[in-house]
């Protein structure tokens, strides 16, 4: 029996700060939790599964009592932005409309797509999905996450590969991953192809070396500045 555990949610008030950063009573709680879910779907469609892709890899929602701020990390900021703000102020009105709550949007930009997990499975699915060799699509993104800096990386698989019959899993693994260390930072991501002869489950982690005391700029910024590693004693 199987004995896996989120890499992310294994790390969670311990290195990893939380997606969501807000407190509300128990009446509330459900709302908030649900109102979180459709934020995140709503920019996923819109930044992510229509042409061309922003390239969103994750997105943070902090709540004080008078606002809503939302926190993009994109490799292309200036897509989220549009020409003179156009976008991200349409995209702000459209949230605010759908919450009732004033909304504002800050954009992260990822210096390095090439490490990031979950930028990493949409390529490879997207790969998928136009009929490339999986084998090839999979070693490629792999090859090139291993040049761009990370220390290890694996990439699985999983559904009817080249149209077989029964489906089977692929696994490609490059450098060291330390999956069981919490001082380890892995990042995780999921995406799924959906091809002609079934949906091919694509996952990646990608291990980035360990934890320093304190956090980088870009990564303080995204957990809205409080979120530090902390050491293990």
């Amino acid at each position: 029996m199987g004995q896996k555990t989120h890499p992310f949610g294994l790390r969670l008030g311990i290195t990893e700060a939380h997606r969501s950063r807000w407190y509300a009573p128990k009446a509330l709680f459900g709302e908030l939790l649900v109102e979180d879910q459709k934020i995140r779907r709503f920019l996923d469609r819109r930044l992510n599964r229509r042409p061309p892709s922003a390239m969103v890899s994750d997105i943070h929602i902090e709540r004080t009592r008078e606002e809503l701020k939302v926190i993009v990390k994109t490799a292309r900021p200036g897509l989220v932005i549009g020409p003179k703000g156009a976008e991200v102020e349409r995209i702000t009105e459209e949230l605010q409309y759908m919450t009732g709550r004033k909304v504002a949007i800050s954009i992260i930009e990822i210096k390095n797509p090439d490490t990031e997990a979950q930028l990493i499975a949409e390529a490879v699915a997207e790969q998928l999905v136009k009929r490339a060799s999986f084998r090839k699509a999979a070693k490629m993104k792999a090859d090139a996450a291993m040049s761009a800096g990370a220390q290890g990386v694996k990439i699985q698989l999983a559904g009817r590969l080249g149209g077989a019959e029964m489906s089977r899993y692929l696994d490609i693994r490059l450098g060291s991953l330390p999956l069981s260390t919490l001082q380890a930072r892995v990042e995780y991501g999921l995406a799924e192809a959906f091809t002609t002869y079934g949906a091919i489950g694509v996952q990646v982690w990608v291990f980035k070396g360990m934890y320093t005391t304190e956090r980088t700029e870009e990564e303080s910024n995204a957990a809205g500045g409080r979120a530090r590693a902390r050491g293990r004693r």
